[in-house]
């Protein structure tokens, strides 16, 4: 049976596909090259596509070969690394350094940092400094934030955000943001109150679902509103840097049934949201140059067939994707 549409739903797409038009204006490409646009108010220009150096860089499982894919992917275009901390207990950031030590100027590096005390999470991010082998790191975010009880501690007196916005002062980074997988209600909480520059959420074609009763998903309290819904518009309307990350659910949503999608597909579809880039875990060479060739490529998925792929997507696996990520943390 085909997908109907109420007219609210409608709206709120066409509203979407609108915001995304403003965004992709910013888009510029040259012959096969890779595209970019502009990170928000930070006003820096970004490739489309980033790498995640998160659990599947670490799956190269040496620095030598976490080396050589990264500068695969700078070879190949792109321009935005994303790592934190918390991937291997700065190994990650150790194994970027190596890379920053000889192309820092080839790439915006983005890192996180999970604890929300402040003078920890300074601490730590002095030695994230040396292990990236850099004087300054272009963006740090809040690792992860997750619900009501966490946004308190991160916006306490002493808490991380405001040793973020101290090391932006003394310029050891030039931006603050802040990364969300599971609560699309609370990240917007936190983006109308605070001064981030950027914001990383989950957008994928499974999780801009209802939250239950509609188009045959039962409402379950586990289910979450999306990020598109909620988070997404007040992004856009503070200019803020917006990343997306778990474009393909952790490989959930690739396949060739009618309740999966290609990896080409998935990339158009978070690709034609208003975002500046799509973080991507890339654990193989061949990975990182078929997704640039995918960037390259790249056309918006008309408005129409967003809302089919999102609908045909989230009503298989919204619920479980909701389920996995309210907990995670990895990139």
């Amino acid at each position: 049976m085909a997908n109907r549409y109420s007219r609210r739903e409608f709206l709120e797409k066409s509203s979407l596909a609108g915001l995304a038009a403003a965004a992709l204006g910013s888009e510029t490409a040259t012959a096969n090259a890779m595209p970019t646009r502009v990170l928000g108010k930070t006003g820096a220009r970004v490739s489309i596509l980033a790498l995640g150096c998160g659990s599947r860089l670490l799956m190269y499982n040496t620095e030598a070969a976490a080396v050589e894919a990264i500068n695969v992917a700078l070879d190949s275009g792109i321009t935005y690394l994303d790592t934190a901390y918390g991937y291997g207990d700065g190994q990650s950031e150790g194994w970027v350094g190596q890379v920053a030590k000889v192309r820092r100027k080839d790439f915006f590096l983005a890192t996180k940092i999970e604890p929300r005390d402040g003078d920890t999470a300074r601490r730590i991010l002095e030695g994230s400094l040396k292990r990236l082998q850099t004087s300054q790191i272009d963006l740090i975010h809040v690792h992860g934030l997750m619900g009501e009880d966490d946004l308190e501690k991160i916006e306490a007196s002493n808490g991380v955000l405001n040793a973020l916005y101290k090391m932006r002062d003394e310029k050891l980074t030039r931006f603050v943001g802040i990364t969300c997988h599971n609560d699309p209600a609370v990240l917007k909480t936190a983006l109308e109150r605070h001064d981030f520059d950027c914001v990383q959420m989950a957008l994928n074609a499974a999780r801009q679902g209802m939250t239950g009763g509609e188009h045959g998903m039962m409402p379950n309290p586990a289910i979450q509103t999306s990020f598109e819904r909620l988070a997404l518009p007040v992004a856009r309307e503070k200019n803020l840097g917006i990343l997306a990350m778990k474009i393909m659910g952790q490989e959930a949503l690739i396949g060739s049934g009618s309740d999966k999608g290609s990896v080409e597909k998935l990339l158009q579809y978070s690709w034609s949201l208003p975002v500046a880039a799509a973080v991507v875990g890339m654990p193989t060479h061949d990975m990182i140059r078929q997704n640039a060739q995918f960037a390259r490529n790249f056309a918006p998925m008309p408005g129409e067939e967003m809302r089919d792929f999102s609908h045909r997507l989230a009503g298989a696996h919204k619920m479980a994707l909701d389920l996995k990520f309210r907990d995670h943390v990895d990139c």
